[in-house]
């Protein structure tokens, strides 16, 4: 499979469980690039990129979350690629 981009938002209680954080170590597990922030609403933004089959089992693990956290929905669209990512960052 090639290089995959994917935007996703996560619902839940995902804010104040280090859900960032655990998404961010699980992006760098599978050498992925992207970003993960907080949005106003509660909620989790990410984009992630990178081999399509590991870009397939991060999305896997947003529906499951940081060991704290309680998702509930995980909307999932495809994204450009975007070249000029070096790392997987939290973004404030």
């Amino acid at each position: 499979m090639g290089v995959k981009a994917v935007h996703a938002i996560v619902r839940g209680r995902v804010q104040g469980v280090f859900f960032r954080a655990c998404t961010q170590e699980e992006a760098e597990k599978y050498g992925l690039t992207g970003w993960v922030r907080n949005l106003p609403d509660g909620s989790v933004e990410t984009f992630i990129c990178g081999d399509g089959a590991r870009v397939d089992r991060m999305v896997a693990w947003l529906h499951q979350g940081a060991p704290m956290s309680r998702v509930t929905e995980v909307i999932v669209n495809k994204a450009e690629i975007a070249d000029t990512l070096q790392s997987f960052d939290i973004r404030y």
